[in-house]
């Protein structure tokens, strides 16, 4: 079972050092023409292999952590608790239940606890989101059509 965590703001120190690791890494990802670059730990002069696509996971983190934002990464298929769920959604696990019941959100049942796929609640959340937006530029028109931005 995965659980959601308290997650920490970078500090500044680390903001500095993930900004300045980002400008080398994007730079060196855009010469880069293999799926496995092999990347070398100055460390200890080990030399791994890493897939491409985790290395841009990596510059995304860096890019983000160098703007101040917490990152938290999760699996997709991760199955997630109401509790977790509810959190990530910002109402209470109450509310999410009947979400559940009304079967705006899959999920499974293991005797009386209720799993969730973490990518079906950012669907969803995406999709409240979008709803949002939609809402938003309808009463945009309205006002608009209404004269009230007329000066």
């Amino acid at each position: 079972m995965t659980r959601i965590h308290e997650i920490k703001r970078p500090s500044k120190e680390e903001q500095r050092a993930a900004l300045e690791s980002y400008d080398a890494l994007a730079a060196t990802l855009e010469q880069i023409n293999s799926d496995y670059p092999e990347i070398e730990i100055e460390e200890t002069k080990e030399r791994i292999k890493v897939p491409l696509t985790a290395l841009k996971l990596l510059a995304k983190i860096l890019k983000e952590t160098s703007r101040g934002r917490p990152i938290s990464i999760v699996p997709v298929a991760t199955e997630i608790t109401t509790q977790a769920a509810a959190e990530m959604l910002g109402c209470s696990r109450p509310h999410l239940i009947k979400i559940l019941e009304k079967g705006n959100i899959p999920f499974t049942k293991i005797g009386k606890h209720r799993r969730i796929k973490y990518q079906d609640v950012v669907r969803y959340k995406k999709k409240l989101k979008d709803q949002q937006r939609e809402l938003l530029v309808e009463i945009m028109k309205a006002d608009e059509e209404s004269g009230l931005y007329d000066s």
